[in-house]
């Protein structure tokens, strides 16, 4: 075992623990999986349903059964010759009284052995600050807190502390050894001497207490994104990349594990140092491994959000992203280009807002760095004003003027981050560049355009090394540095967390990693960047799943139906609109929901709507409607409009959650319940379709929990309910063909039965799908643009997919996701000479013409159902 086949994603906590998973190794086997792809499993915060909380990286959380537990887990796992692939968390850590490490800061602060572990920034210009910590944990105000006696001075195992609510903060050494016996009643905060001394000696520690809402202005260390609980690590420094990653390099040193996915690694100051310097450490570890153990090198894969003509850098010796960019694609190529005009038009006719999403995501920007990173910005724009003054030349370049240009810069900066380091920015980098200060030009003072090219100079534009050692060439990496660490948390929160939750056109296209301001893309345009994989990232991860995603895979697939009846969805909406409006009510002086909220909770009713829901079983009506409401208040907030998490507006999000029950009721969810069975059936055709793709297409298949089954999850946490397991593994015992299963489609188990199919033929065929090319199939005839087909090959094997697309003029409202064989009547697949086997069903043909290969017939080809794919074994 080498690279990893296929992956399955497990999530991790104190109710699915790792112990848990032994119970399902057996099931993943029989499933053709190769490797599990465990959340991360260090201690994490108590209660932690992520694990992206780590507060001790030294240890495997007991939470989930601790190291004995997975060595448990990898015993089984080595059983069934299957291996483990870890989440890693190398950017941030959970704080609190959980993290020693963090904890030893707050009590000796800038001498804290650990202070140079967290991104911590001892010089802020505020007095109150230099030299302190800001801890934003407090409820209410600080005055209001003490004088509540929230804050106490208590006495544990002989040591002072204070005690902040339920937790407990340490006092400096040098505070407590003046603190005597009767220290409690100096320092009681019922009196007002005693407010007043206790007020004393919290100043005169290492960190300051403040109120939570202070963070986004005020906050001296870096988060991750704007998340006070979780901060920065500075692993670029090689004592704390040892020390965090220990335990990680002691598991795969040890067999324990395969291979690390690393999470946000735009976070980091060097994602390139970072990833060879992780990649070179683990293949010194390898000789290490147990003879036992898998000899080949880890897998090694990172969370990158790609831009539409960005890609992964190939010196950073990683096997690929985590995928979110095939995520895109394959989307975006069963999405229909002609409905977008149509669905537009209704978007803009509905709200009245005329702008496309690139203009709402530049508005979300501009949102963004006002409500949750002023003081990233600050220490970004201060971290520049030091590069000014630090060269004589532009020493008359003011703080003010510099934060202007910065935030032009941010707002308008069209990817995730740039990686110029020592030597500058590369070609692409560059082009970067060059588009945000495009942009900038646009909005910024005419009086700041001279110093935006400055600016833009100094981040990259000349190399720093080509600057003498000093301290003008230190300004300017600390300043880079820090600029491309602020651009990614800008971008994932403006773009996914606010204007993904905004812009309502079609919601199949609003994900992670997704490029909402495109519909579609054709087909030559998905062969190209699959071709493109195979020649550069074979080993990339694919996925359509994962624990971020703001909606299931099926979920999306069906609302991509909405594009292929983009009248029929509008007649609908405009019919509920008007038969609704007696459910709208005033809320905080405006109608609640809005007309841009109404429109994406019909997209998420109809796509979200369980298979078999009756609108008449009131039960699981109420348990649906439940699960909806849920994700509402959270798309509502995300969204910032009307109320957002800093600052909720309950009585429009109530109203908005009694509008949605009362859709779900009477009539009206009968209506719903029509709909969304109007595009279940092609919905569902969609959903085989992007299974197959994931699992044929150059790269590893990722295969999140419980999408092995149909995948209406939403946001999480309703993506991470607990897993049927025992269903699945008794369909999967039945072993039926997909073809047997399509009366039966809606229970999930002819999705179960193509996964294992193709899951087994890559075990089978492995280097078929590890080393062989990608060839686009054209197919022929009046219903060709229905096919999407391609060849795999390699030493003479043949693998040969097809998948139908855009079906619903055939499917829509019907029973099953069989496509009647009239369809493709004049329709066909010229196939590479030779005899082909069926791999989803019992099946053989021959295609013996020579040259172009022979023409087949798309009905014999895919026989009943949307999906297809034959094996030609060729050469042994």
């Amino acid at each position: 075992m080498s690279a990893p086949r296929a992956l399955a994603r497990l999530q991790f906590h104190a109710g699915f623990t790792l112990d848990h998973a032994i119970d399902v190794v057996g099931y993943y086997a029989r499933l053709g999986v190769s490797h599990l792809y465990a959340s991360p499993i260090l201690r994490a915060r108590a209660g932690s349903t992520h694990g992206y909380d780590v507060v001790d990286c030294h240890q495997v959380n007991p939470e989930i059964g601790g190291e004995d537990a997975l060595r448990r887990l990898v015993a089984s796992l080595r059983t069934h010759g299957m291996g483990l692939i870890l989440d890693i968390v190398p950017n941030h850590m959970g704080v609190g009284v959980e993290n020693a490490w963090w904890m030893d800061v707050l009590r000796h602060g800038r001498e804290s052995r650990y202070a140079g572990y967290f991104d911590i920034e001892w010089q802020a210009p505020d007095p109150l600050l230099k030299g302190r910590l800001l801890l934003p944990i407090l409820g209410a105000g600080y005055e209001q807190t003490l004088r509540e006696g929230h804050v106490r001075l208590v006495r544990r195992r002989d040591e002072w502390m204070l005690r902040v609510y339920d937790d407990r903060l340490p006092l400096s050494p040098a505070t407590s050894a003046t603190l005597g016996e009767e220290a409690q009643a100096v320092h009681d905060p019922e009196t007002d001497e005693g407010r007043a001394a206790l007020h004393a000696l919290i100043e005169r520690q290492h960190y300051r207490l403040a109120f939570w809402k202070l963070a986004s202005d005020m906050v001296n260390y870096r988060r991750f994104f704007d998340i006070n609980e979780l901060a920065g690590l500075r692993i670029e420094r090689t004592a704390v990349f040892e020390d965090t990653h220990k335990t990680i390099f002691r598991l795969y040193a040890e067999g324990l594990i395969d291979g690390v996915r690393c999470d946000h690694v735009d976070g980091l100051a060097d994602p390139r140092r970072y990833c060879r310097q992780l990649r070179h450490r683990l293949e010194t570890l390898r000789a290490k491994r147990p003879p036992d153990a898998p000899r080949g090198a880890a897998y090694l894969v990172v969370e990158k959000i790609l831009a539409p003509d960005e890609t992964l850098r190939l010196d950073w010796r990683t096997d690929g992203t985590t995928g979110y960019e095939f995520m895109d694609q394959v989307s975006a190529v069963l999405h229909d280009e002609n409905g977008e005009a149509p669905l537009t038009g209704l978007w803009r006719k509905l709200t009245g807002e005329s702008t496309d999403f690139g203009t709402q995501a530049v508005r979300a920007r501009r949102q963004i760095l006002v409500d949750s990173f002023e003081a990233e910005l600050d220490r970004t724009a201060r971290a520049l004003f030091a590069a000014a003054r630090a060269d004589i030349a532009t020493r008359d370049v003011s703080l003010a003027a510099i934060r202007r240009v910065l935030v032009e810069l941010l707002v308008h900066f069209p990817v995730y981050r740039t990686y110029a380091g020592g030597v500058g920015r590369d070609a692409y980098d560059e082009a970067v560049f060059a588009r945000a200060v495009e942009g900038a030009l646009r909005t910024i003072r005419l009086e700041d355009s001279e110093l935006l090219h400055l600016v833009a100079r100094w981040l990259g534009g000349e190399a720093p090394r080509s600057l003498p050692p000093g301290p003008v060439r230190r300004a300017r990496e600390r300043a880079m540095a820090m600029f491309q660490q602020a651009t990614s948390p800008v971008a994932a929160k403006a773009v996914e967390d606010t204007a993904g939750y905004r812009y309502g056109r079609l919601l199949s296209r609003n994900e992670v990693g997704v490029d909402a301001a495109k519909l579609a893309i054709a087909p030559e345009h998905f062969h190209r960047h699959c071709a493109e994989r195979a020649a550069t990232l074979p080993y990339n991860l694919l996925a359509t799943a994962t624990h971020d995603h703001k909606r299931g895979e099926d979920l999306r697939a069906r609302l991509a139906v909405l594009s292929e009846v983009p009248q029929r969805w509008i007649v609908t909406v405009d019919r509920w609109r008007s038969r609704h409006s007696v459910f709208r009510q005033r809320a905080d002086g405006r109608m609640a929901p809005s007309a841009a909220d109404e429109l994406i909770l019909y997209q998420m009713l109809v796509g979200a709507w369980p298979h078999g829901l009756s609108p008449d079983d009131v039960d699981s009506v109420e348990r649906f409607a439940t699960r909806i409401a849920a994700w509402q208040r959270k798309a509502l907030r995300e969204a910032k409009r009307w109320t957002r998490w800093t600052s909720p507006n309950e009585p429009y999000e109530d109203a908005c959650e009694d509008f949605l029950r009362s859709v779900l009721s009477g009539e009206s969810a009968a209506e719903v319940a029509a709909f969304a069975g109007y595009i279940a059936v092609p919905g569902a055709a969609n959903g085989l379709a992007q299974a197959v793709l994931r699992l044929t297409t150059p790269g590893v298949p990722d295969l999140y929990q419980g999408t092995d089954y149909w995948d209406f999850s939403l946001v999480d946490p309703d993506n991470r309910r607990p897993v049927d397991f025992l269903a699945r593994a008794v369909s999967l015992e039945r072993d039926a063909a997909p073809s047997d299963l399509l009366p039966a489609w809606k229970d999930g188990s002819i999705k179960q039965a193509v996964i294992a199919r193709l899951l087994r033929l890559r075990q089978a065929h492995p280097d078929l799908f590890a080393r062989g090319s990608y060839r686009p199939l054209m197919a022929e005839g009046p219903a060709a643009g229905h096919v999407l087909a391609f060849v795999r090959e390699w030493r003479g094997q043949r693998l040969m997919v097809a998948v139908a697309r855009h079906t619903a003029g055939w499917l829509g409202g019907t029973e099953t996701p069989a496509i009647p064989a009239g369809r493709w009547e004049g329709t066909s697949l010229r196939l590479p000479e030779g005899p082909w086997a069926g791999v989803l069903d019992e099946g053989r043909l021959e295609a013996t013409a020579p040259g172009r290969g022979s023409p087949t017939g798309a009905a014999t080809v895919f026989g009943e159902l949307p999906v297809a794919a034959w094996i030609s074994p060729g050469a042994p």
